[in-house]
């Protein structure tokens, strides 16, 4: 993935796996996110802590174009703003009551959060199509070794044995979130197949990963 002094993008989630008007839990290396879509579709990533209760948001709903806790109802903005105290209905909530919040882009079926301020977008994957996304307990390096190949310049590890099949991974606590993708134009039959492959992947991966402690 492209990054340089002031930043760099981590992918979180398939766009797929965040329908409209859902929220999620997610993990940049700046910490847990409640990742979540507006009913109008607008994807959003704000931190995991409601500031009324500590209550995570990733627990609570959506509703129109807002996240709302579970616990209280205190409801925020794609830009973290409080909008919504439902035991106050009548007060607007002062600009101190917010969630932090990071800059989320989409690109080829895959959500993106930034970490500081990326110089660049993600990166392209237009040759590609996202299939499922798996977690993984091992390092990159055991991925790569279990894969038979490093990872390229956008961060794409391609399995030496089967090359129309990718894995994009995204560093978390104490294991690896990876998608896989296969190249555009692969029957289901394929599909499936590269689902068994990533499997195979992992198993070898989290062996290697038991062995190197």
């Amino acid at each position: 993935m492209p990054s340089d002094t002031a930043g760099s993008w981590t992918p979180v989630a398939l766009s797929a796996d965040l329908p409209p008007a859902t929220v999620i839990p997610a993990w940049t290396p700046l910490g847990a996110i409640a990742l979540w879509r507006s009913q109008s579709g607008r994807a959003s990533a704000s931190s995991d802590r409601c500031p009324h209760r500590g209550m995570r948001l990733s627990h609570g709903f959506v509703r129109g174009e807002a996240l709302s806790c579970i616990y209280h109802g205190w409801s925020y903005s794609p830009a973290g703003g409080c909008i919504r105290i439902p035991a106050h209905p009548d007060l607007v909530p002062p600009e101190t009551i917010r969630v932090a919040v990071q800059q989320v882009a989409e690109s080829d079926g895959i959500v993106w959060i930034a970490v500081g301020e990326p110089a660049m977008p993600p990166p392209r994957l237009d040759n590609l199509a996202p299939i499922r996304s798996l977690t993984l307990d091992a390092d990159v390096a055991a991925i790569e070794a279990a894969a038979g190949e490093k990872a390229d310049a956008d961060g794409l590890i391609r399995v030496a044995d089967c090359p129309w099949v990718r894995l994009l991974p995204a560093e978390q606590i104490g294991c690896t979130l990876i998608h896989l993708l296969v190249e555009q134009g692969r029957s289901v039959a394929d599909r499936i197949t590269a689902s068994r492959i990533a499997e195979a992947v992992r198993r070898r991966a989290e062996t290697r990963q038991k062995d190197m402690a």
